[in-house]
């Protein structure tokens, strides 16, 4: 975990043992050979460090450190493709291969001669499919499962033969890095592992999944005491009390719930992690299991004790969730002790509050001191939300209240804010603004970014919505919406931007930044909750170059649990200038454009411990020549078992590694099939620019049986609404989180432009934030033009290459680290940059008015 986070190696972790030794020159020269063709490099302390180690320790710890290594980049699997000769060996006509299937299928006989070559004695079945298989038509040294059905075959069955071992032809090359060696550094576990816990819970944007399963980890590890007060991401909350709260004592506990919880939602969130389901409920619930009893008591207690509007607004937005919990808490066993948390399961539960029984008459007795949430109707009870009331402000034209009601919740006012300009039309505009300038300082930075967005793409174009589901659907329409007029836009737009330039402001002056121009292509991240675990970290919308060297390869791997077969297919959709679909490379057709783009073949099956992997590789270049000018990637699931029932499965891009099937140097990008969903894009592909968006994002399973073709229209669907969406003029990137941290806090700033120039900005006598970011990234707003970057004096950068070093103890973000070193610098990542923006004041649990400000 400290390695794959934060590049920081402590030796006896993988080694087990301490203690000097005599010195093993040899052995850290091997390693860190073994390291460099991964893309690697020690550190100087690192490396004396593993010099002074018993020889025997040396071997432990080098052994786990490259499987850990390998382990991120996709390697350390067998991977192994069901034409053991890919590329070459790959059959040029899919057609004629699938026939030659089907005849053997249905026509083959035990002890007959082959139906295709009509020999005889050389037809034997296969283990465990049992088909039967003619060892003359069927090559057993190239195949790796069976021809027929294409399913994993025994290891020992004789029709496998040994294979030549993959060598390098004449005029090729291995594989070397993707880039320049990254630096592993000497760290203390301890010390390391604080630190990134810290990070982790101070940050402002949600963690993926993988991340909150890491930071459940270093909670464990480290206790109580390393876990800070304040922590403002709510799934982060949840996580870490769901660790500390079963360890606690009775007396305890409350005390706990009240300084890490401040609504219903966030006791739902803990009650689900230690049921064994997700912080983010988003996902289906396991069967909650029983909960102690001291834990039932203090969560009907502290439920009790919140505001009594708010815990019933909180429980009505997961009615089903918290109807399963009554279960588990059963809090009508003390509605005389808990009045307002028995009273509000009673309205999601819509229990009858009969006049003849105890419980009614309690009940209506609760319900009689909340007026204005909760009415009796007969014997039923009425609920009357926050939501409501603002609906009925908006639907009635009362432009005052719903101003009003909207300003109560800030958070909601900055959601709402293009609905509610609208709302007030041009004369009332600046009393919208008023407020939004008063309400600003007290919501989240990724909110503001989000109203920022809206606010700078003009209507007319395609919306964009992600769903907050497990499965992270996509959805996109067309803006029919009455366009905002351009100097509202502009008004509201600079009352975020001031805010954010003022937050910015007031962090620690830095003197001398460093920006990269590039940071443009790079999208602002406002929510990662269902981002997937990859290597190099993306937010949906980022571009980057194609891999280079004229053509690269794509790679899926996956093993199936026990007693259930899985059917991955990866494949790749190709698109013409229009939009027009052209074909695909899958197990369709294993070949497209003759060698434009091949298929390894679809293996239909993942048993342990082998598993199955697939690869495709591309020629951008013959691509073009054949009329492509988009391609869209996708992972489907053919059987529809879901991604989450898969014991390991993972996928990415590397370039072509030369004559190796699989080489962990030549991985750019590598990424996790993790959650429920059944068809996963995690990319597309422009040709003709050369560039690579990031999309991690899944299509609704439409069907039982899930290929490309199928959905090829969804594709394409998806991939102009993406490229729509994050090419709109005006749209905040990176470029814009980093131009506002280097106006608010340095005076000189040097940008590195797409071309290598270095350009130098320094702020003028009397210009503040808002003017001297106004300049950054314009030619003619520079003050000169200078050779190097300066970057030694630098004490905030934000770079898409870390090849440049900032001085030491500066902010630094960087798409690809590579040498920069995380024990002397303070490394952030997107999130971080954006997160570091957050309110002054801090949020304290407890208090309603903090949390409807976010």
């Amino acid at each position: 975990m400290l390695l794959r986070h934060r590049r920081v190696v402590v030796p006896e972790l993988f080694a087990g043992a301490t203690g000097r030794g005599d010195g093993a020159e040899a052995g850290v020269a091997l390693l860190e050979g073994d390291l460099l063709a991964r893309g690697f490099l020690l550190s100087a302390p690192l490396r004396r460090r593993l010099a002074a180690m018993p020889a025997q320790a040396l071997a432990a710890a080098g052994t786990g450190l490259l499987e850990a290594v390998d382990a991120e980049l996709g390697g350390g699997v067998p991977h192994v493709p069901l034409f053991r000769g890919f590329p070459g060996s790959v059959p040029a006509d899919t057609a004629e291969l699938y026939v030659l299937r089907v005849f053997s299928l249905l026509l083959q006989e035990p002890e007959q001669p082959c139906v295709l070559c009509a020999r005889v004695g050389t037809v034997h079945p296969v283990s465990p499919c049992a088909h039967l298989v003619c060892r003359a038509c069927w090559d057993g040294s190239d195949y790796s499962g069976c021809p027929i059905c294409h399913r994993r075959i025994d290891p020992d069955d004789p029709f496998l033969r040994p294979s030549r071992p993959s060598v390098l032809k004449a005029g090729e090359k291995a594989a070397t890095p993707s880039g320049p060696a990254a630096l592993l550094t000497l760290g203390d576990a301890d010390e390391t592992a604080r630190d990134l816990l810290t990070a982790m819970l101070t940050r402002q944007i949600p963690l993926p999944a993988g991340d909150l399963a890491d930071l459940e980890v270093l909670v464990r590890h480290l206790g109580p005491d390393a876990v800070p007060d304040q922590i403002p991401v709510r799934e982060n909350r949840a996580v870490v009390l769901a660790c500390l709260l079963p360890a606690a004592p009775a007396e305890a506990m409350r005390d706990l719930l009240a300084r890490y919880t401040d609504t219903a939602t966030d006791v739902l969130r803990t009650l689900s992690v230690l049921a064994g389901g997700d912080a983010g409920l988003r996902l289906v619930p396991p069967r909650h299991r029983s909960l102690p009893r001291p834990v039932r008591r203090a969560v009907l207690a502290h439920l009790d004790a919140l505001p009594f509007p708010a815990l019933a607004e909180d429980m009505a937005r997961h009615p089903q969730r918290w109807k399963r919990m009554a279960e588990v808490l059963h809090p009508f066993e003390h509605h005389r002790r808990h009045p307002d948390a028995a009273l509000a399961f009673a309205l999601i539960r819509r229990t009858p509050v009969y006049e003849r029984t105890s419980l009614g008459r309690a009940l209506r007795q609760t319900a009689a001191r909340h007026p204005d949430v909760v009415r009796v109707d007969g014997e039923r009870l009425r609920r009357v939300t926050f939501g409501t009331r603002l609906e009925e402000a908006l639907r009635a034209g009362d432009r005052a209240s719903a101003l009003r009601l909207a300003a109560e919740r800030p958070g909601e006012l900055a959601r709402r804010l293009v609905h509610l300009l609208r709302f007030a039309g041009p004369d009332g505009a600046e009393e919208v603004c008023a407020r939004l300038r008063r309400a600003a300082p007290r919501v989240s930075p990724a909110v503001l970014v989000s109203a920022l967005t809206q606010l700078r793409i003009p209507a007319g174009g395609t919306r964009l919505f992600l769903p907050r589901g497990g499965q992270s659907l996509i959805w996109y329409e067309l803006d029919r919406r009455d366009p905002l007029p351009d100097a509202v836009r502009e008004r509201a737009a600079e009352v975020i931007e001031g805010e954010l330039l003022r937050r910015a402001g007031s962090l620690p002056p830095v003197g001398h930044a460093v920006l990269d121009e590039a940071l443009a292509d790079l999208a602002i991240p406002v929510a990662q909750r269902s981002a997937s675990s990859a290597l190099l970290r993306m937010s949906r919308g980022s571009v980057q170059p194609l891999p280079g060297g004229g053509r690269f390869r794509l790679f899926l791997h996956w093993m199936e649990p026990e007693g259930v077969r899985v059917d991955l297919d990866l494949s790749v959709a190709f698109y013409d200038e229009h939009g027009r679909y052209l074909g695909t490379c899958d197990y369709t057709d294993l070949r497209f454009a003759g060698d434009a783009a091949v298929h390894s073949g679809d293996l239909t099956s993942a048993p342990p411990p082998q598993g199955a992997s697939e690869f495709v590789d591309l020629r951008p270049k013959r691509l073009r020549e054949a009329g492509v000018r988009r391609a869209v990637v996708a992972v489907f699931s053919y059987n529809d078992v879901p991604f989450e029932k898969l014991q390991r499965g993972f996928a990415g891009v590397m370039r072509h590694p030369g004559g190796r099937l699989f080489d962990p140097a030549a991985v750019t990008q590598r990424f996790d099939l993790t959650g429920p969903a059944k068809v996963l894009v995690p990319f597309t592909m422009d040709l003709e620019a050369g560039t690579l968006r990031w999309a991690d994002l899944n299509l609704s399973a439409l069907w039982q049986t899930h290929y490309a073709h199928a959905y090829h229209k969804g594709l394409a669907e998806m991939a102009q609404a993406l490229d729509a969406v994050f090419d709109a003029p005006g749209r905040p990137t990176l470029w814009d989180a980093a131009r506002w941290h280097a106006a608010a806090r340095a005076e000189e700033v040097t940008v590195r432009r797409r071309d290598g120039a270095f350009l130098r900005y320094r702020r003028g006598d009397g210009e503040d934030a808002r003017a001297f970011a106004a300049r950054l990234g314009f030619p003619e707003g520079a003050d000169a033009r200078v050779d190097d970057a300066g970057a030694g004096s630098a004490g905030f950068a934000a770079l898409v290459r870390g090849n440049l070093e900032p001085a030491t103890g500066a902010d630094v973000f960087a798409l690809y680290p590579w040498r920069l070193d995380a024990t002397r610098l303070r490394l952030l990542d997107a999130a971080g940059l954006i997160g570091a923006l957050a309110p002054a004041q801090e949020v304290t649990p407890g208090t309603r008015s903090a949390a409807r400000s976010r």
